[in-house]
């Protein structure tokens, strides 16, 4: 009885529709493909799976407009789509619920989806035409709204076509909410509701087009104007995130004291702590530019080539798990010659994007020598220099950002006439640029002609190096997002938080906290040519990176706007070699000179127990997703009782015996603990308690000294130590 009135239901909707419509035609791929998609239909978790669902395939978000045209009217003896009689087509009858459909019921006989398909049925479901009009862009309007929490916001968007047209899909697109605390977002309706305070993205999508909405709540703060218009400002940097700061009601910290600066600055510039003697001097300057001394002094010391190679060899995944010893010495070599020599990121790029020959001569040929398919050379390069990964989009269009499957392979075909051969010596590779060789689209059969991300295209008979054409579009001063990206890795370094967050995870829809500010920051590095220690030094020196990190009332819950220094764990490397300076007692690495640090190992694939727990990068991926700073119970254990901190604490000849040679007050000795680790004194409290503890020493050398290793150990297992702040 159901089934029959579900049928009559339909007929006459069918009727209705029929009688009250004028003709009109409906374009598969710009009327048809939207409905498949924003029911689902299209989607990973229905008939746009790989192998789609019994038997009915569709591509992912319809990029395939002419396979799954065919999958429409073709296949299944073409039983899908019946022009002579719509009302008999499965493709409105199942999605009605005349007939029973997995999927459920998805919209009424009476809809507009309805009669966008019966229409293009009754056509005789014409296919995607060359003369269609194409999606240019879409637009969400308003892109920008400030509203108060428990507000209710109903977006539109706009899609403009080739043809000139604009026609609003707001009932098309579908709707996503970056940050669901802040705000949520109907992906039916695209109806906007404010959770919380703070500023999230909306992101819309229709027809492989995204557009963002972004959607500030103010928190609920009373700060006077006058506090961000008198809050202390050293440059572009200051005036950007106080003006993000005020729109969001975010107070900001005060300056941070000395010795929390001088602990940070050199934590994240170089990766080692001061000296007890560079402390006091730094504490005991009155200098008013004694900062900015400071900052100088670190970027020109051998320790920022040490560190700065570290961090671009973990992108540039140095290792001899991959690599042949030889080869990873030269690629290691390569990088921290390029750092010394401070060699502006677009000349970096570009040697190693058009690197060949011998790896033993030329270390950056290593990069191709660790990737021997196009795709992966592709994938690593456009995650390296762009912070945005392409791989979805080997297999469909992106689903979540704009690159599609043909920019995947025009892209990828820019390597694909990069060779390796094996070289005259061990574990030697030679990479050459091959005179023929093209890379096939899978959806089409044939040469995809090979063209940069959104570059010119390069002709399919091109007799040049490919990669030539590439770098030429990467490292341009006007691509956009060659500069953003090494900015943002640079800021994530100082700041802690990547203004895009992942700093590898650069989509369209992953928008930054301070737009603005990004854009500030990829300018200034084009205006200084590329000069990464220009970038850094104005970071450095901005109000921002010297906030203190402790919250005042108001923005405790800030962790992405920069109200204040956000504290974070020592990276892996920087605390083993914090341990060994602070003790006195350096790290023994099995095949390494005596005295080298962590930060001055050019291999990931060097044994030690206690940075794979504190989560080194094991160098097999481009993502910083390889490195954790997330804490656990081994890393718990292995401070307190594992061998790393007690071993050096026991160490004979180390700091602690050392001082007590030198015939050192238990004052001095406590003073020096805390002056070495922390950069400050003991406060008076402190200080009180520690001398009661060495006091009931009695004058016993050996218990005296266990008591000065307690002391240590305390320090060394603080919070305060464990953390940059």
């Amino acid at each position: 009885m159901r089934q029959s009135s579900l049928i009559l239901a339909f007929l006459l909707a069918v009727s209705a529709v029929t009688k009250a419509q004028e003709p009109q035609h409906y374009s598969f791929r710009n009327h048809v493909q939207p409905v498949l998609a924003k029911f689902g239909c299209s989607s990973g978790a229905c008939h746009g799976a790989a192998a789609g669902q019994n038997g009915f395939r569709l591509s992912l978000r319809g990029y395939d407009d002419m396979g799954d045209w065919r999958s429409l009217t073709r296949h299944a003896l073409g039983r899908r789509i019946i022009p002579q009689d719509p009302t008999a087509s499965l493709l409105l009858q199942k999605p009605t619920g005349v007939v029973p459909h997995k999927g459920g019921v998805k919209f009424a006989p009476d809809s507009l989806e309805f009669r966008v398909l019966a229409g293009w049925i009754a056509d005789g479901a014409p296919p995607p035409g060359e003369n269609d009009p194409r999606i240019v862009k879409i637009e969400v309007v308003p892109p920008q709204a400030t509203l108060k929490v428990g507000d209710e916001h109903q977006l539109k968007v706009n899609a403009r076509f080739s043809d000139g047209s604009v026609h609003d899909v707001t009932r098309w697109a579908k709707y996503t909410a970056a940050d669901t605390s802040v705000a949520t977002v109907d992906d039916t309706t695209g109806k906007v509701k404010v959770v919380g305070p703070g500023e999230g993205a909306v992101t819309a999508w229709y027809l492989s087009k995204i557009a963002i909405a972004t959607i500030t709540s103010p928190y609920p703060n009373q700060v006077p104007p006058e506090t961000f218009a008198k809050a202390p400002r050293r440059n572009f940097i200051d005036d950007l995130v106080l003006e993000k700061l005020k729109g969001l009601n975010l107070p900001a910290s005060p300056p941070s004291s000395d010795p929390d600066f001088l602990r940070r600055v050199f934590l994240d510039t170089v990766g080692v702590l001061p000296t007890p003697e560079e402390t006091k001097a730094f504490l005991a300057d009155p200098g008013s530019d004694k900062r900015d001394r400071l900052i100088d002094s670190l970027l020109a010391r051998p320790e920022f080539v040490d560190y700065w190679t570290y961090k671009w060899s973990d992108l540039l995944l140095v290792s001899s798990k991959n690599l042949q010893p030889p080869a990873m010495w030269s690629y290691y070599n390569w990088v921290r010659n390029h750092v010394a020599l401070n060699t502006p990121w677009d000349k970096f790029a570009r040697q190693l994007i058009t690197a060949r020959g011998s790896t033993a001569e030329n270390g950056g040929a290593a990069f191709f020598a660790l990737h021997d398919d196009p795709t992966e050379m592709s994938e690593t390069l456009t995650l390296t220099f762009m912070g945005t990964s392409i791989n979805c989009a080997k297999c469909h269009n992106h689903p979540m950002e704009k690159w599609t499957n043909d920019q995947y392979y025009a892209m990828a075909s820019l390597f694909a006439r990069v060779r390796a051969k094996n070289g005259d010596s061990a574990g030697e590779t030679v990479v050459f640029h091959a005179a023929s060789g093209d890379l096939s689209q899978p959806l089409t059969g044939k040469p995809q002609p090979p063209r940069p991300l959104e570059g010119s295209p390069l002709p399919p008979d091109f007799p040049g190096d490919r990669r030539e054409h590439l770098a030429n579009w990467l490292c341009s001063p006007s691509n956009p997002y060659f500069a953003r990206a090494v900015a943002n890795r640079v800021w994530a370094n100082f700041l802690g938080v990547g203004l895009v967050e992942a700093v590898d995870d650069m989509r369209e829809t992953n928008p930054p906290s301070n737009e603005k500010l990004m854009a500030a920051l990829a300018d200034h590095l084009v205006k200084n040519n590329f000069d990464l220690k220009a970038l850094m030094r104005a970071i450095l020196q901005s109000q921002t990176y010297q906030r203190s990190s402790k919250p005042v009332p108001g923005n405790e819950k800030d962790g992405r706007f920069y109200s204040r220094y956000y504290p974070r764990r020592l990276m892996a490397e920087v605390m083993l070699d914090a341990f060994s300076q602070v003790t006195g007692a350096p790290t023994q690495f099995k095949d390494m000179p005596t005295g080298w640090r962590a930060l001055q190992l050019p291999d990931s694939n060097i044994e030690s127990y206690f940075l794979e727990s504190f989560g080194r990068a094991e160098r097999k991926l481009t993502c910083e997703c390889e490195r954790t700073e997330e804490p656990s119970m081994a890393q718990v254990l292995h401070i307190a009782n594992g061998e790393t901190v007690n071993q050096k604490l026991k160490q004979q000849t180390n700091r602690i015996d050392q001082l007590i040679a030198s015939g050192a007050t238990d004052e001095a000795i406590v003073e020096e603990a805390y002056v070495a680790a922390l950069c400050r004194k003991p406060t008076d409290s402190e200080k009180k308690e520690i001398l009661s503890m060495l006091g009931e020493a009695n004058g016993n050398a050996k218990v005296r000294r266990e008591v000065v290793e307690d002391v240590y150990w305390s320090i060394l297992s603080s919070r305060e130590f464990l953390f940059n702040r």
